[in-house]
Protein backbone atom coordinates (compact mmCIF):
# COMPACT_ATOMS: atom_id res chain seq x y z
CA UNK A 1 0.00 0.00 0.00
CA UNK A 2 1.41 3.46 -1.15
CA UNK A 3 2.21 5.55 2.09
CA UNK A 4 -0.15 8.90 2.22
CA UNK A 5 1.29 12.11 1.47
CA UNK A 6 1.62 14.40 3.92
CA UNK A 7 1.99 18.50 3.43
CA UNK A 8 2.93 19.49 6.99
CA UNK A 9 1.53 22.81 6.79
CA UNK A 10 3.40 25.84 9.02
CA UNK A 11 4.76 29.29 8.57
CA UNK A 12 2.40 32.17 7.94
CA UNK A 13 2.54 35.73 8.46
CA UNK A 14 2.31 36.90 12.09
CA UNK A 15 4.55 36.86 15.18
CA UNK A 16 3.70 33.22 15.78
CA UNK A 17 5.96 31.83 12.32
CA UNK A 18 8.65 30.46 14.43
CA UNK A 19 5.95 28.91 16.88
CA UNK A 20 4.58 27.56 14.02
CA UNK A 21 7.91 26.02 13.03
CA UNK A 22 8.16 24.40 16.18
CA UNK A 23 4.64 23.02 16.69
CA UNK A 24 5.44 21.49 13.00
CA UNK A 25 8.60 20.05 14.16
CA UNK A 26 6.94 18.34 16.60
CA UNK A 27 4.09 16.53 15.15
CA UNK A 28 6.58 15.75 12.23
CA UNK A 29 8.57 13.82 14.80
CA UNK A 30 5.45 11.82 15.81
CA UNK A 31 4.35 10.82 12.68
CA UNK A 32 4.91 7.50 11.86
CA UNK A 33 7.18 7.03 8.95
CA UNK A 34 6.12 3.73 7.49
CA UNK A 35 2.93 4.71 6.98
CA UNK A 36 3.47 8.57 5.63
CA UNK A 37 5.92 10.45 3.68
CA UNK A 38 5.99 14.13 5.46
CA UNK A 39 6.59 16.99 3.41
CA UNK A 40 6.26 20.43 5.81
CA UNK A 41 5.49 23.08 3.36
CA UNK A 42 6.65 26.54 4.85
CA UNK A 43 4.21 29.61 4.21
CA UNK A 44 5.74 32.60 3.36
CA UNK A 45 3.79 35.85 2.44
CA UNK A 46 5.14 35.68 -1.06
CA UNK A 47 6.11 31.88 -1.41
CA UNK A 48 5.29 28.75 -0.43
CA UNK A 49 8.23 25.94 0.12
CA UNK A 50 9.63 22.77 0.89
CA UNK A 51 13.29 21.87 2.20
CA UNK A 52 14.75 18.58 1.09
CA UNK A 53 17.17 16.74 3.19
CA UNK A 54 19.99 18.68 1.13
CA UNK A 55 18.36 22.00 2.13
CA UNK A 56 17.36 22.57 -1.65
CA UNK A 57 14.01 24.37 -1.57
CA UNK A 58 11.59 23.78 -3.50
CA UNK A 59 8.06 25.35 -4.66
CA UNK A 60 4.70 24.48 -3.56
CA UNK A 61 2.74 25.26 -6.91
CA UNK A 62 -0.54 27.22 -5.47
CA UNK A 63 -2.60 26.79 -8.22
CA UNK A 64 -3.45 23.23 -7.41
CA UNK A 65 -1.34 22.81 -4.14
CA UNK A 66 1.32 20.29 -5.63
CA UNK A 67 4.97 20.30 -4.94
CA UNK A 68 7.19 20.72 -8.10
CA UNK A 69 10.26 18.14 -7.42
CA UNK A 70 12.83 18.04 -9.97
CA UNK A 71 11.69 14.23 -11.03
CA UNK A 72 8.49 14.48 -9.98
CA UNK A 73 5.30 16.04 -9.07
CA UNK A 74 3.79 15.20 -5.45
CA UNK A 75 0.16 15.26 -5.08
CA UNK A 76 -1.07 15.49 -1.54
CA UNK A 77 -3.33 13.21 0.29
CA UNK A 78 -3.89 15.36 3.15
CA UNK A 79 -2.86 18.77 4.65
CA UNK A 80 -2.11 18.43 8.49
CA UNK A 81 -2.17 22.35 9.30
CA UNK A 82 0.14 23.55 12.17
CA UNK A 83 0.34 27.06 10.92
CA UNK A 84 -0.59 29.39 14.11
CA UNK A 85 -2.13 32.85 13.08
CA UNK A 86 -2.44 34.19 9.87
CA UNK A 87 -3.25 32.30 7.34
CA UNK A 88 -3.52 29.32 9.00
CA UNK A 89 -6.16 30.31 12.16
CA UNK A 90 -8.39 32.57 10.29
CA UNK A 91 -9.48 30.24 7.63
CA UNK A 92 -8.24 31.21 4.80
CA UNK A 93 -5.80 28.14 3.78
CA UNK A 94 -9.08 25.75 4.86
CA UNK A 95 -10.74 27.78 2.14
CA UNK A 96 -8.30 27.23 -0.19
CA UNK A 97 -7.81 23.55 0.82
CA UNK A 98 -11.50 23.27 0.43
CA UNK A 99 -11.59 24.72 -3.09
CA UNK A 100 -9.10 22.04 -4.15
CA UNK A 101 -10.72 19.09 -2.44
CA UNK A 102 -7.54 17.92 -0.34
CA UNK A 103 -8.55 17.31 3.14
CA UNK A 104 -7.49 19.16 6.19
CA UNK A 105 -7.19 18.24 9.82
CA UNK A 106 -8.63 21.83 11.47
CA UNK A 107 -11.84 23.31 11.82
CA UNK A 108 -13.06 24.35 8.48
CA UNK A 109 -12.85 27.87 6.93
CA UNK A 110 -15.60 29.31 8.26
CA UNK A 111 -15.48 28.15 11.52
CA UNK A 112 -11.83 29.27 11.83
CA UNK A 113 -13.07 32.47 10.69
CA UNK A 114 -15.51 33.20 13.36
CA UNK A 115 -13.09 31.83 16.12
CA UNK A 116 -10.08 33.95 14.82
CA UNK A 117 -12.43 36.81 16.17
CA UNK A 118 -12.31 36.36 20.18
CA UNK A 119 -15.59 38.74 19.95
CA UNK A 120 -17.24 36.91 17.52
CA UNK A 121 -16.69 33.29 19.67
CA UNK A 122 -17.74 34.99 22.74
CA UNK A 123 -21.27 36.33 21.11
CA UNK A 124 -21.53 32.71 19.56
CA UNK A 125 -21.15 30.87 22.81
CA UNK A 126 -22.29 33.09 25.44
CA UNK A 127 -25.80 32.06 25.63
CA UNK A 128 -24.60 28.17 26.11
CA UNK A 129 -25.85 26.46 29.43
CA UNK A 130 -23.31 27.04 32.28
CA UNK A 131 -20.96 29.80 30.62
CA UNK A 132 -20.31 32.60 31.63
CA UNK A 133 -17.74 35.32 29.31
CA UNK A 134 -16.57 38.39 31.04
CA UNK A 135 -17.50 42.32 31.09
CA UNK A 136 -15.35 43.33 27.82
CA UNK A 137 -15.41 46.08 25.53
CA UNK A 138 -14.52 46.02 21.38
CA UNK A 139 -12.73 49.00 20.40
CA UNK A 140 -11.68 49.90 16.55
CA UNK A 141 -8.38 51.50 15.52
CA UNK A 142 -10.39 54.65 14.28
CA UNK A 143 -11.65 55.14 18.16
CA UNK A 144 -8.00 55.34 19.09
CA UNK A 145 -8.45 58.44 20.50
CA UNK A 146 -11.41 58.22 22.77
CA UNK A 147 -10.22 54.41 23.71
CA UNK A 148 -9.63 55.34 27.42
CA UNK A 149 -13.07 56.68 27.89
CA UNK A 150 -14.94 54.09 26.13
CA UNK A 151 -13.14 51.55 28.72
CA UNK A 152 -13.30 53.33 32.01
CA UNK A 153 -16.82 54.52 31.60
CA UNK A 154 -17.72 50.28 30.98
CA UNK A 155 -15.10 48.40 32.83
CA UNK A 156 -13.64 48.21 35.95
CA UNK A 157 -10.07 47.47 36.62
CA UNK A 158 -7.96 45.54 36.22
CA UNK A 159 -8.78 44.39 32.64
CA UNK A 160 -7.10 42.56 30.05
CA UNK A 161 -6.03 44.35 26.35
CA UNK A 162 -5.42 42.27 23.77
CA UNK A 163 -5.69 42.29 19.85
CA UNK A 164 -8.76 40.77 19.11
CA UNK A 165 -7.61 39.24 16.21
CA UNK A 166 -4.78 36.99 16.97
CA UNK A 167 -3.00 33.83 19.29
CA UNK A 168 -0.12 33.01 21.67
CA UNK A 169 -1.55 36.54 23.72
CA UNK A 170 0.71 38.47 21.70
CA UNK A 171 -0.24 41.50 22.36
CA UNK A 172 -1.47 41.02 25.17
CA UNK A 173 -1.67 43.25 28.65
CA UNK A 174 -2.69 43.23 32.39
CA UNK A 175 -4.03 46.79 33.10
CA UNK A 176 -3.84 47.31 37.00
CA UNK A 177 -4.42 51.67 37.05
CA UNK A 178 -5.13 53.86 34.38
CA UNK A 179 -1.88 54.93 33.39
CA UNK A 180 -1.00 51.68 32.38
CA UNK A 181 -3.61 51.79 29.48
CA UNK A 182 -2.15 53.78 26.98
CA UNK A 183 0.70 51.32 26.41
CA UNK A 184 -1.12 48.70 26.43
CA UNK A 185 -3.49 49.86 23.46
CA UNK A 186 -0.59 51.08 21.78
CA UNK A 187 0.94 46.94 21.99
CA UNK A 188 -2.14 45.96 21.00
CA UNK A 189 -3.12 47.89 17.86
CA UNK A 190 0.77 47.22 16.75
CA UNK A 191 0.43 43.29 16.90
CA UNK A 192 1.56 42.28 13.40
CA UNK A 193 -0.99 41.22 11.11
CA UNK A 194 -3.95 41.13 14.29
CA UNK A 195 -6.46 43.54 12.44
CA UNK A 196 -7.72 46.78 13.22
CA UNK A 197 -9.58 45.95 16.88
CA UNK A 198 -8.41 45.00 20.08
CA UNK A 199 -10.72 43.77 22.94
CA UNK A 200 -10.40 45.06 26.81
CA UNK A 201 -12.13 42.65 29.00
CA UNK A 202 -12.93 42.50 32.94
CA UNK A 203 -10.46 40.44 35.12
CA UNK A 204 -11.67 37.68 36.06
CA UNK A 205 -10.34 35.87 39.86
CA UNK A 206 -10.00 32.80 39.44
CA UNK A 207 -8.01 29.66 38.64
CA UNK A 208 -7.28 29.26 34.97
CA UNK A 209 -7.57 26.32 32.78
CA UNK A 210 -6.81 24.45 29.24
CA UNK A 211 -8.22 21.80 27.87
CA UNK A 212 -8.32 20.41 24.66
CA UNK A 213 -10.79 18.61 22.53
CA UNK A 214 -11.52 16.02 18.98
CA UNK A 215 -13.53 14.48 17.30
CA UNK A 216 -13.49 10.44 17.44
CA UNK A 217 -16.32 9.11 15.12
CA UNK A 218 -19.29 10.85 16.32
CA UNK A 219 -18.16 11.71 19.86
CA UNK A 220 -16.25 14.61 21.54
CA UNK A 221 -13.69 13.76 23.70
CA UNK A 222 -12.28 15.77 26.33
CA UNK A 223 -8.82 15.32 27.32
CA UNK A 224 -7.60 15.80 30.96
CA UNK A 225 -7.78 19.71 31.99
CA UNK A 226 -4.39 21.76 32.30
CA UNK A 227 -4.52 24.15 35.40
CA UNK A 228 -2.02 27.10 34.37
CA UNK A 229 -0.40 29.10 37.01
CA UNK A 230 1.96 32.10 36.75
CA UNK A 231 3.38 34.02 39.25
CA UNK A 232 1.85 37.27 37.63
CA UNK A 233 -1.38 36.17 37.46
CA UNK A 234 -1.62 35.87 33.48
CA UNK A 235 0.10 33.22 30.88
CA UNK A 236 1.16 35.74 28.40
CA UNK A 237 3.89 35.06 25.02
CA UNK A 238 7.16 35.66 26.84
CA UNK A 239 5.70 33.60 29.83
CA UNK A 240 4.86 30.43 27.54
CA UNK A 241 7.42 30.73 25.68
CA UNK A 242 10.11 32.16 26.83
CA UNK A 243 9.79 32.33 31.10
CA UNK A 244 10.73 30.05 33.62
CA UNK A 245 8.34 31.40 35.86
CA UNK A 246 5.02 29.35 34.22
CA UNK A 247 3.94 25.94 36.01
CA UNK A 248 0.90 23.79 35.09
CA UNK A 249 -0.64 20.89 36.42
CA UNK A 250 -1.91 18.28 34.22
CA UNK A 251 -4.56 16.90 34.51
CA UNK A 252 -5.78 19.69 37.35
CA UNK A 253 -6.66 18.75 40.61
CA UNK A 254 -10.58 19.42 40.36
CA UNK A 255 -13.79 17.93 41.63
CA UNK A 256 -15.63 14.97 39.95
CA UNK A 257 -18.50 17.83 39.64
CA UNK A 258 -16.01 20.28 38.60
CA UNK A 259 -14.78 18.15 35.61
CA UNK A 260 -18.16 17.14 34.80
CA UNK A 261 -19.24 20.53 34.33
CA UNK A 262 -15.67 21.47 32.10
CA UNK A 263 -16.51 18.27 30.14
CA UNK A 264 -20.22 19.64 29.83
CA UNK A 265 -19.42 23.07 28.83
CA UNK A 266 -16.78 22.45 26.27
CA UNK A 267 -18.64 19.53 24.54
CA UNK A 268 -21.31 22.60 23.93
CA UNK A 269 -18.78 24.75 22.78
CA UNK A 270 -17.55 22.26 20.30
CA UNK A 271 -20.85 21.58 19.05
CA UNK A 272 -21.50 25.06 18.60
CA UNK A 273 -18.98 25.71 17.27
CA UNK A 274 -19.29 23.31 14.81
CA UNK A 275 -15.54 22.38 15.60
CA UNK A 276 -13.30 19.48 13.88
CA UNK A 277 -10.50 18.09 14.47
CA UNK A 278 -8.43 18.95 17.91
CA UNK A 279 -9.24 22.72 19.68
CA UNK A 280 -8.00 24.02 23.52
CA UNK A 281 -10.53 25.87 25.35
CA UNK A 282 -8.93 28.31 27.58
CA UNK A 283 -11.31 28.61 30.99
CA UNK A 284 -11.50 30.44 34.10
CA UNK A 285 -12.97 28.95 37.36
CA UNK A 286 -14.44 32.10 39.57
CA UNK A 287 -12.75 31.91 42.71
CA UNK A 288 -16.12 32.95 44.76
CA UNK A 289 -18.93 30.67 42.55
CA UNK A 290 -17.39 28.32 40.79
CA UNK A 291 -18.70 29.69 37.40
CA UNK A 292 -16.91 28.77 34.11
CA UNK A 293 -16.05 31.87 32.22
CA UNK A 294 -14.72 31.05 28.62
CA UNK A 295 -11.76 32.83 27.26
CA UNK A 296 -11.18 31.76 23.98
CA UNK A 297 -10.78 28.74 21.85
CA UNK A 298 -7.20 27.80 19.85
CA UNK A 299 -8.23 25.70 16.56
CA UNK A 300 -4.62 25.51 16.22
CA UNK A 301 -2.97 24.89 19.48
CA UNK A 302 0.40 24.40 19.87
CA UNK A 303 2.26 21.23 19.80
CA UNK A 304 5.45 21.46 21.26
CA UNK A 305 6.70 18.50 24.34
CA UNK A 306 5.56 21.69 27.05
CA UNK A 307 2.46 22.41 24.85
CA UNK A 308 -0.64 21.41 26.79
CA UNK A 309 -2.62 19.15 24.18
CA UNK A 310 0.65 16.37 23.89
CA UNK A 311 0.72 16.87 28.30
CA UNK A 312 -3.12 16.12 27.99
CA UNK A 313 -2.79 13.33 25.72
CA UNK A 314 -0.16 11.67 27.30
CA UNK A 315 -2.47 12.01 30.58
CA UNK A 316 -5.01 9.89 28.94
CA UNK A 317 -2.89 7.23 28.57
CA UNK A 318 -3.05 7.83 24.94
CA UNK A 319 -0.05 7.56 22.45
CA UNK A 320 0.92 10.39 20.48
CA UNK A 321 2.14 9.19 17.69
CA UNK A 322 -1.46 7.27 17.26
CA UNK A 323 -3.21 10.15 18.34
CA UNK A 324 -1.95 12.48 15.32
CA UNK A 325 -2.46 9.27 13.08
CA UNK A 326 -6.37 9.32 14.06
CA UNK A 327 -6.48 13.63 13.38
CA UNK A 328 -5.19 11.95 9.65
CA UNK A 329 -7.59 9.41 9.31
CA UNK A 330 -10.46 11.20 10.65
CA UNK A 331 -9.47 14.25 7.94
CA UNK A 332 -9.68 11.91 5.27
CA UNK A 333 -13.25 10.65 6.54
CA UNK A 334 -15.10 14.02 6.86
CA UNK A 335 -16.45 15.26 3.83
CA UNK A 336 -15.09 18.60 2.99
CA UNK A 337 -18.76 19.73 3.02
CA UNK A 338 -21.15 18.18 4.92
Amino acid sequence: MRKKRIALVTGGYTDEFTISLLSAAFVEGMLDATKYEVYKIVVFEDRWEYSDENQDTHPVNRADFTLQLPHEIIHFDVAFIMLHGIPGENGYVQAYLELLGIPYTSCDAATSAITMNKAYTKAVVADIENLFVAKSVQIDKSERDVAKRLITERLRLPYFVKPNCSGSSIGMSKVRSPEELPVALDRAFSTKNAGNQILVEEFVTGREFSVGAFKRGNKTIVLPITEVMVADGFFDYETKYLSEIANDMTPALLSQDQRSLVEEVVIAVYKRLACKGMVRVDFFLEDQTGKFYFIEINTIPGQTDHSFIPKQVRAAGMDLPLFYEELIEAATETPLKE
